[in-house]
């Protein structure tokens, strides 16, 4: 079944809207002859069933099996080009291509006049637009021209257009250098986490600044401005700097708000910059600016000037939903935090097939969370059994790790001692294997490997050295981030003291951060 529903072909098709099926239809029915065509009919075919089915296919007949790749390959063209003429998939960069396109035509029959005057309109919307690679590309195909067709001042038209390139070619170089940057320090933000280390932080730092474009802000405009604040911004998690995260962040957003109409030409980038600025405010508590960021948010991305499609939809619900849930976090409101799970889990089956299957699994953990917080161990234990048992999360081995730590509590908290004893070993053998384990995931190691020789009046004891030993990590600069996972400290407090996590995490919040 998993190798059914890769197929790309048939995921293609059932993604299609009813006015996207319609439109495709009456495209390829424009020519009389496609109307019985072998590949209207796998349309239709595959339109239908519930799964791809290859076997089910070519048992009908409408194509035999050495065909059946062929006629694929030219539907999925087929739909690609019926969609791009569709009004809906058409925005800036389509209108500026499909200009540059038609310029090209007439310069190859030689209406040079014609190209030149399409190329000179277009370039300036492409530059209205930050759209400076495609600008290049009009001033690249303007010299060509010019060098064959003269009728202008060739010395003054030569200048303009040599500037136009240097100036394009240079603002190109700083965004590409960023954007590339930005990717780096995106991949080892992936690979090794964030950095555990002084050594670690010297040698990011060193890369950092090594690749880091010596820039004039004031001379760069909004693409150039957006990749510089991404690159701040992953530098700063990296280094576990979340006053400078709210930062960049900030000016991440506010480039957009100050732009308006970039708003509409990158809602990707949109959405991903309020979604960073959420998470630099979850992790610095501070819930009031948090609660207002994220009803803006929702209000703008609800409204009908934000643009509309497949994509933007699931990324929609990704951060408007992980926000969502985190807001219960910041002050340990995870009784109120419950009602919201129920909603999300049943909007989340319809995005699975556009949603990383990571993002799921972070689903689950922050709903096993909630229920850990609000006392429901076993419905905890529910859903960190969807993330234990998934074989296929190679990655976030953050979140394996946590997750198996949590389950522990969670079945010491719900009484569940019947097979503990193996779950302590299996967890104790799953930890021992990870690599570039922080102090604070050693510590836990030593402890959950010495649970099993510690007699139940004793228990109170070992939480209460456990909580001394990892207290010491609490503000620490690189240790720190284990305790966005879990907070086991609070955790400890409440068995130490016989109080509620909740009521724990509650008290520290008011006295702390809601100022």
């Amino acid at each position: 079944m998993a190798k059914e529903q890769k197929d790309s072909l048939f995921l293609l098709i059932k993604s299609l809207t009813k006015s996207e099926k319609r439109q495709f239809k009456l495209y390829v029915g424009r020519l009389e002859g496609n109307t019985e065509s072998k590949f209207l009919n796998l349309f239709t075919i595959l339109e239908k069933l519930p799964a791809y089915n290859e076997a089910a296919i070519l048992k009908l007949g409408i194509v035999n099996k050495q065909q059946l790749a062929n006629v694929k390959a030219h539907l999925y063209k087929q739909i690609l080009i019926s969609l791009k003429l569709n009004p809906s998939h058409q925005n800036i960069r389509s209108k500026i291509r499909e200009q540059l396109d038609f310029a090209s035509i007439l310069y190859h029959k030689g209406l040079y006049k014609q190209s030149l005057i399409i190329l000179d309109k277009v370039k300036v919307v492409a530059i209205q637009n930050e759209e400076k690679n495609m600008a290049y590309e009009i001033v690249d195909l303007e010299k060509v021209i010019e060098s064959q067709y003269i009728t202008r001042s060739l010395n003054s038209r030569a200048d303009e257009l040599t500037n136009q390139a240097s100036e394009l070619s240079e603002l190109n170089s700083i965004a590409s250098n960023l954007s590339n940057l930005s990717l780096q320090l995106y991949s080892i933000i992936l690979q090794s986490g964030y950095v555990k280390n002084e050594e670690e932080r010297e040698r990011v730092t060193e890369y950092f600044k090594k690749c880091l474009p010596e820039v004039d802000i004031n001379k760069l405009g909004f693409r150039e401005k957006l990749w510089l604040y991404n690159a701040y911004l992953w530098y700063s998690f990296l280094m576990q700097d979340f006053l400078n995260c709210y930062k960049y962040s900030l000016k991440w957003v506010n480039l957009f708000y100050k732009n308006p109409k970039m708003i509409n030409l990158n809602p990707v980038f949109f959405l991903k910059g309020n979604n960073y600025l959420l998470e630099s405010l979850f992790f610095a508590k501070n819930k009031k600016r948090f609660q207002i960021t994220l009803e803006n948010f929702e209000d703008l991305i609800l409204s009908k000037s934000f643009p509309k499609n497949e994509n933007l939809e699931a990324l929609s619900f990704l951060y408007l939903n992980l926000n969502k849930v985190n807001y219960y976090f910041i002050d340990g409101s995870f009784e109120e935090g419950l009602d919201i799970i129920p909603t999300i889990e049943m909007d989340l089956k319809s995005f699975e097939s556009r949603i990383d299957e990571h993002y799921i699994m972070t689903f689950y953990y922050k709903f096993a969370c909630l229920h850990f917080g609000a006392g429901n161990n076993k419905k905890c234990i529910e859903y960190l059994d969807r993330i234990i048992s998934n074989k296929s999360l190679s990655m976030r081995k953050d979140l394996l790790c946590f997750s198996r730590i949590l389950n522990l509590f969670a079945h010491y908290e719900a009484g569940l001692d019947y097979h503990f004893e193996s779950l302590l070993k299996s967890t104790y053998k799953f930890l021992i294997k990870m690599d570039d384990l922080y102090e604070v995931q050693q510590e836990m190691i030593k402890f959950i490997k010495g649970l099993q020789n510690i007699y139940p009046h004793d228990i109170k004891k070992a939480f209460k050295e456990l909580h001394k030993t990892l207290k010491k990590y609490e503000n620490h600069p690189y240790e720190r981030r284990a305790f966005l996972y879990l907070d086991i400290i609070s955790w400890l407090e409440s068995k130490i003291t016989n109080t509620p996590v909740a009521q724990v995490i509650k008290e520290k919040y008011l006295a702390n951060f809601d100022k």
